[in-house]
């Protein structure tokens, strides 16, 4: 029990801080290359963020646990909208400026209706996987055309403050190491929350919805954080979509593409509709009705008391 427990603490402590290096590796690197601020934001910082899930998904598929990694990627978004957003709003209000994120927030309801509905019959088939990844696809492409449509966006300049000043070698060896660093560190925290979880009898799914949802949305929560003591508001916000989109699409895609699987009565009934009520809870409390949107504490504190409300639930039955 001593080595799990000790596996997970090194696990976490080596996955954020490698997360944050591949970040920061990438995102340099794109600038690099002249890729608009706006689409490092969202796609090179989104796939960084959610590269621990992917990671531990693919993993979780190709040794035959599908409640892993379903539980890992869909356990992630409700833990980056109900933990992550919640304690960053208790921190710092978190005001919605971009109307990107306006428009996100829409599309990552019509992805989560999606999902939901490949999901339905029980199975994630390869075709839905290969659906799923065209959608993602379809998503990038429109990402892409947002940077460049929109380059004064509010999420493009704090995107641009954000990305430092570095040598491109030292980009690219950050980049390497940071990613390599991931995989092993993911590799670590889920031998050692499988092995202690085991030593419970606790299932693969709610291991992934809690103690690796947990860990691998640690890099969102760092950076979350971060953004919104420093006023960036958007990019603390686009940090959670993005994830949740790559989540949704990408994280689940892959792992479908990997081993096609199952899906557990509990997921459809519990997990997902959890998933989907947060996000359009999300909805409510960013778009702004009646002006701009904005999360503030007593939301943030009511996203989190939902948060430790399901994970309860989830241990205690």
């Amino acid at each position: 029990m001593l080595m799990a427990i000790g596996a997970i603490i090194a696990g976490l402590i080596l996955l954020v801080w490698s997360a944050d290096k591949f970040v920061e590796g990438s995102a340099t690197t794109a600038s690099h290359f002249g890729m608009p601020p706006l689409l490092i934001g969202m796609v090179v910082v989104g796939f960084g963020t959610s590269a621990p899930e992917m990671a531990v998904s693919a993993l979780a598929a190709s040794q035959g646990n599908p409640g892993l990694a379903l539980g890992n990627a869909y356990g992630s978004n409700i833990t980056n909208i109900a933990l992550i957003l919640g304690i960053t709003a208790l921190l710092a209000p978190i005001a919605v400026h971009s109307q990107v994120m306006r428009k996100e927030l829409p599309i990552l309801i019509l992805v989560t209706a999606f999902a939901g509905w490949q999901l339905w019959d029980g199975n994630l088939s390869r075709m839905d996987a290969i659906g799923l990844m065209l959608v993602f696809v379809a998503l990038i492409g429109w990402s892409i055309y947002q940077s460049f449509r929109q380059p004064d966006d509010a999420l493009a300049k704090e995107m641009t403050e954000e990305v430092h000043a570095m040598p491109l070698r030292k980009a690219l060896l950050w980049l390497v190491v940071g990613l390599l660093l991931l995989i092993v560190s993911s590799r670590i925290l889920v031998w050692g929350a499988v092995d202690l979880a085991t030593m419970f009898g606790i299932s693969d799914l709610v291991i992934g919805l809690t103690i690796v949802a947990v860990g691998t949305s640690l890099p969102e929560l760092a950076s979350s954080i971060i953004a919104a003591r420093k006023g960036e508001h958007d990019l603390a916000l686009g940090n959670i979509l993005g994830s949740n989109l790559f989540n949704t699409l990408a994280v689940v895609g892959i792992a479908g593409l990997i081993a096609p699987m199952s899906v557990a009565p509990e997921v459809l009934a519990r997990d997902f509709p959890v998933m989907g009520a947060l996000t359009l809870v999300l909805f409510a409390m960013c778009y702004g009705f009646r002006g701009a949107g904005r999360i503030n504490r007593f939301e943030g504190a009511a996203l989190l008391l939902a948060f430790v409300a399901y994970t309860v639930y989830l241990l205690a039955f």
